[in-house]
């Protein structure tokens, strides 16, 4: 007999496992071919019927029907929001390929369904058995730990028009992505990302990690930005410019205002530009007050709606240091520690573990990562009216950064996308299992976190390879208890 599923509720909303339903996996030949599934073997078949998509995977009924054996059980246990559970439901009774299908009701009275396991690692989106509900939930097994982890399904399109306009920046879980335009034909070592930017920003993307080389600096008039990764060009079918991301970028923020994108820009490539450089030609050519954000300091979500916002990873040429009545200009992400566990710098908190040398050494940056979501996750956002008063406002902290990318050149194992290949499901089972335990666990009290749960902006490298979203939904869905209290709802 299997051991019991576990069960964790990361939604802002109370759910309770009302039905407990068994079947057996249908045999290939019960299923004519315009059932909508593959009758070629037992395994495709089996994987299909997993599926919760009407439109491919047979009704309750039939299944009941077709069947070799079924069960059902009523039960009711409820499942506070951010609460994990060890229940006494066993995954399977009779069989290894047995099916479990788990009903979930609000307290609005909805119902949801989801079968276990799922035909993937990738998320499901329970059904929901009442017409126009109004939540839908995404579902995610980890068929190892037998563990079901829940949170609300969002658009992410225009996930942060949730939020209050009062949020600070860094309050909010942010999926970002390192060296984001390198998604062209280039050397294995220096793309990074599987998918467009414009597609990573539909996706929920909203912190791009940008290098560029500037051109000659004997030509002020030169606002020429090319688009690198160290001292390589990332296409290896001819230069990429900033200019046309900025645009592509101001696009999205412009048919989804609601949004907002931190950019990193940082001077790299090569030849004998500056830092003060680069400096000049942003500002000069580029930024403005109606798209970018360039005050030096973090902005609520309401100030940089619609917007870009600048961070720098480069000095500032003299004539800059004066802006913003002498604070200067931008936010600062100058000078991190090189290959940092944790390092506080201007306004950023970072974690860059990247000198991931041997490919025993992903282990360790795993833990790294994990270790700085924690930190995030003890942070309270500071908002008006919740946290503190409209008179005297808590400044907003800094902005937690967490590269998941790491690499080396000289070892193929160790490549960009082998290392993303490891260390992003790694992440993402953490998150959905354990991040932000606190005195919720499955062992009873302990430590009690006071903060948001949030992680903070997390750095990501190849998200969306083959349409693979999950680690963005998880990290957008780290948002749930904040976006609570923010409703003014209590959770506990």
């Amino acid at each position: 007999m299997s051991a019991p599923i576990t069960i964790r509720n990361l939604t802002a909303q109370p759910l309770t496992v009302k039905l407990v339903e068994r079947y057996e996996a249908p045999n290939p030949k019960d299923f004519p071919p315009n059932a909508g599934f593959s009758v070629s073997n037992i395994t495709s078949n089996f994987t299909t019927l997993l599926s919760n998509s009407t439109s491919s995977a047979p009704s309750g009924a039939q299944l009941k029907e077709k069947a070799q054996s079924f069960t059902k059980q009523d039960v009711d246990l409820r499942m506070e929001p951010f609460t994990t559970h060890k229940t006494d439901i066993k995954t399977t009774e009779r069989s290894t390929t047995e099916i479990l299908r788990l009903t979930f009701q609000g307290d609005g009275g909805g119902r949801w369904r989801i079968d276990t396991p799922t035909p993937s690692s990738v998320s499901q989106t329970l059904v929901a058995l009442n017409p126009d509900p109004k939540h839908e939930y995404t579902a995610v097994y980890f068929p190892s730990a037998l563990f079901l982890a829940l949170y609300e399904s969002t658009n992410l399109q225009c996930w942060m028009k949730e939020f209050k306009d009062e949020t600070p920046l860094s309050g909010l879980s942010i999926p970002g992505t390192h060296n984001s335009p390198t998604c062209h034909k280039a050397l294995p070592s220096v793309r990074c990302q599987a998918v467009t930017p414009r597609e990573q920003l539909n996706n929920g993307v909203r912190f791009f990690d940008i290098r560029v080389q500037p051109g000659s600096p004997e030509d002020a008039k030169d606002e020429t930005l090319t688009l690198v990764h160290g001292v390589f060009p990332i296409s290896l079918t001819g230069p990429k410019k900033f200019r046309g991301l900025v645009t592509e970028v101001q696009d999205f923020l412009k048919a989804n205002p609601t949004e907002s994108v931190i950019m990193s820009v940082k001077r790299e490539g090569t030849g004998n530009a500056t830092d003060q450089q680069l400096s000049n030609i942003l500002k000069d050519h580029y930024t403005n007050p109606q798209e970018w954000w360039t005050q030096p300091h973090v902005p609520s979500l309401g100030e940089a709606r619609g917007k870009i916002v600048l961070m720098r990873r480069f000095a500032l040429a003299d004539r800059l240091k004066h802006e913003w009545d002498g604070r200067g200009w931008c936010l600062n992400a100058e000078n991190w520690a090189y290959n940092t566990p944790n390092c506080h710098y201007g306004d950023v908190c970072v974690q860059d573990f990247c000198e991931v040398l041997e490919t025993e050494n992903i282990d360790k940056k795993i833990q790294l990562c994990c270790d700085h979501f924690e930190r995030a996750a003890a942070v309270v956002c500071p908002v008006p009216g919740l946290t503190t008063d409209s008179t005297n406002p808590v400044p907003a902290g800094p902005l937690y950064l967490n590269f998941l990318s790491a690499s080396n050149f000289w070892k193929t194992g160790c490549w960009p996308e082998k290392i993303a290949a490891k260390l992003n499901p790694a992440v993402t089972s953490f998150l959905c299992e354990k991040h932000d335990i606190g005195d919720r666990g499955l062992d009873g009290p302990g430590q009690e976190f006071r903060g948001d749960g949030g992680v903070g902006i997390v750095v990501c490298d190849w998200v969306g390879k083959d349409g693979d979203w999950d680690l963005v939904r998880c990290i957008v869905g780290m948002n749930s208890r904040l976006l609570l209290r923010e409703k003014g709802i209590g959770w506990r």
